[in-house]
């Protein structure tokens, strides 16, 4: 009989996955720096710092595992790094594309009335 992996046999909740959203880094933070702290829950896949106005202090870490992104989430919100505390959320594409959705009717609604001269 192959044993079975007792964080295989764990049900999760459905927002879990490999992607982390991290808020509230220190703005002078590094990559490397990054993965010393998220590398300890597990292999990591990618880091993306944001690099723009609008996203500076922020990142995406993507696992190899969805258990170490779970334990890592877990472990690291609230974490205190260069006298901040991080919020480390699960990345929800949904969320991403509601939002896209919004702006787009918006400017559809925006060319019609436009369109018919309404103010």
């Amino acid at each position: 009989m192959a044993a079975i992996d007792p964080r295989k046999a764990q049900k999760l909740p459905p927002e879990v996955n490999r992607i982390l959203y991290v808020k509230n880094l220190p703005l002078k933070i590094t990559t490397p720096e990054m993965y010393e702290i998220f590398g300890k829950f597990g292999p990591i896949r990618q880091i993306r710092l944001g690099n723009g106005p609008s996203t500076y202090g922020t990142a995406f870490v993507v696992y190899d595992d969805i258990f170490d992104a779970k334990n890592a989430c877990d472990h690291l919100s609230g974490f205190n790094v260069g006298n901040r505390y991080l919020i480390v959320l699960y990345h929800q594409q949904s969320r991403l594309q509601k939002k896209m959705d919004i702006q787009k009717k918006k400017q559809h609604i925006d060319d019609l009335k436009q369109h018919y001269q309404i103010n």
